[in-house]
């Protein structure tokens, strides 16, 4: 707070939709991130939700701009943050309704049987986390 004219900022974490597609033969979409944050590591679409935007959209379209495909939610995986983080993700199952293809913010994909997930090239700690919950 600005002691000579009371402006006050406030400063809160920002909501990320992310999504775990998996194909029919139950094998998990990822991408090797092109930018940003853990930029050639691997991870499953998400981003940022937008203002007028439902988390639920939010997370279809990220799907949809980072691998190509259209998604069918399946319900939520889980909720992750950390106190020291500026973001609050938010982690759905879903059914990938295609084929996912590489993009400008994908340079890679790949549909991962969970035995082979690359556990120790992934991008965030929120990551593995959800993959973990999600195989139960």
């Amino acid at each position: 707070m600005c002691v000579s004219c009371g402006y006050r900022a406030i400063f809160s974490p920002e909501p990320v939709a992310a999504t775990i597609p998996r194909d029919e033969a139950g094998r998990i979409w990822l991408l090797r991130r092109a930018l940003h944050e853990g930029a050639g590591r691997w991870t499953f679409p998400g981003g940022f939700v937008d203002l007028g935007e439902s988390v639920e959209d939010a997370a279809r379209r990220e799907a949809r701009e980072e691998l190509e495909i259209d998604i069918e939610l399946d319900g939520l995986v889980g909720v992750y943050s950390r106190a020291e983080e500026r973001t609050v993700l938010v982690v759905f199952a879903a059914r990938a309704l295609g084929i996912a293809r590489e993009t400008k913010e994908a340079i890679e994909v790949r549909a991962f049987a969970p035995e082979q997930l690359p556990w120790n090239e992934l991008a965030f700690w929120s990551t593995e986390q959800a993959l973990r919950d999600v195989l139960g």
